[in-house]
């Protein structure tokens, strides 16, 4: 369908029609601010003209900001969210919000989804504890399980190598790295591995895409991720599908743990956890027999991220003081976790 122009767009006329039901008044907020980059949100407080009771929905759609809109529409994103909304999540067992309606029209990104304004979310600010960062990995499990081997079908979701994903993510790397480096302070320690890391990065990309491959998330951090708070609630719900991609789910698992959990955490329990997503998967009757070395497959994961942090914190917009915040903190870690475990010394 033709999608207006939002949030303006969220009018009574629009939105009854959508749902087929009677409107009588759409009370309109924003949320997220600062936190989801790719995409804007608003709650929309919906009053019916058959009932008394109104109903809270979250909106999400295209970002405004034209910075973040534009690499948003180079990575194809848009399309990708709505299209594992409707083909791909219902194979999964992981927690995610009941969906109402998604549509994309070109750049033009729609999705209504259920309110968990009860839940907390996530801060990659404050980063994950251990119990976060535990169950967090349960879901990823889950996820990564219900496709392991097994993605061959998903000729539309783009490889970590040989991809449009792939090109672009290795495009705005040479571009963004001196951006993250100088922004967030880091210049002095990462720089000296630019060009090393720039000229590798196929390879690493190569590497991530080997057999065995699976359905990444492609953006898992705590900002997508909503944490039970009342008895009646899923321990965690998983958001923001925008950047589902094919390759080692070693990628997602580096990526939170790197740049989302707690250094102080990850540094006391980080083989652990490794080896809680090892279980995990193995929960779900999977060989993992090509999975040779856990903790080296980790490891090069790592490495690999560096890429996503350049492409983050050196082409998005981090004006927005939320951004930045959380920004700081993925690169910090990153660049500790990097030091921690010599990560540089696999170029």
């Amino acid at each position: 369908m033709k999608l207006p122009s939002l949030p303006e767009g969220f009018t009574v006329k629009f939105l009854g029609d959508l749902l087929q039901r009677p409107l009588r008044s759409v009370g309109i907020e924003s949320v997220g601010e600062g936190t989801g980059m790719m995409a804007d949100m608003s709650r929309l407080t919906l009053e019916f003209e058959d009932s008394t009771e109104p109903l809270c929905i979250i909106a999400k759609y295209s970002a405004q900001n034209p910075t973040n809109r534009e690499v948003a529409v180079s990575f194809n994103l848009y399309e990708r969210e709505a299209r594992y909304y409707s083909e791909l999540d219902h194979q999964t067992d992981i927690c995610t919000p009941e969906i109402y309606f998604v549509d994309v029209d070109g750049s033009d990104l729609l999705i209504l989804m259920e309110d968990l304004g009860d839940y907390a979310v996530g801060s990659q600010e404050l980063g994950a504890d251990l119990h976060q960062t535990e169950i967090a990995i349960d879901q990823l499990a889950k996820l990564h399980g219900a496709f392991w081997g097994r993605v061959d079908h998903l000729e539309w979701v783009p490889g970590i190598a040989n991809s449009f994903h792939a090109d672009n993510m290795y495009n705005f790397c040479q571009t963004g790295w001196d951006v993250m480096a100088n922004s967030f302070d880091v210049a002095s320690q990462v720089n000296p591995f630019k060009d090393a890391f720039v000229a590798a990065l196929p390879m690493l990309q190569a590497q991530q895409n080997r057999q065995p491959r699976t359905l990444l998330h492609g953006d898992f951090r705590m900002e997508n991720l909503l944490y039970g708070t009342e008895a009646r609630h899923e321990d965690v719900v998983v958001i923001d599908f925008q950047g589902p991609l094919l390759g080692s789910g070693f990628v997602d698992l580096a990526l939170f743990l790197g740049q989302s959990t707690r250094t102080s955490i990850r540094r006391d329990h980080e083989r652990n956890l490794v080896d809680r997503y090892m279980t995990g998967l193995e929960r779900q009757h999977l060989s993992l027999d090509d999975v040779l070395d856990p903790w080296e497959a980790y490891r090069q994961a790592i490495l690999y991220n560096w890429v996503y942090a350049s492409v983050v914190a050196g082409t998005l917009d981090s004006s927005n003081e939320k951004a930045f915040a959380w920004m700081q903190q993925m690169v910090n870690r990153q660049l500790e976790v990097s030091l921690d475990l010599d990560i540089f010394s696999l170029i």
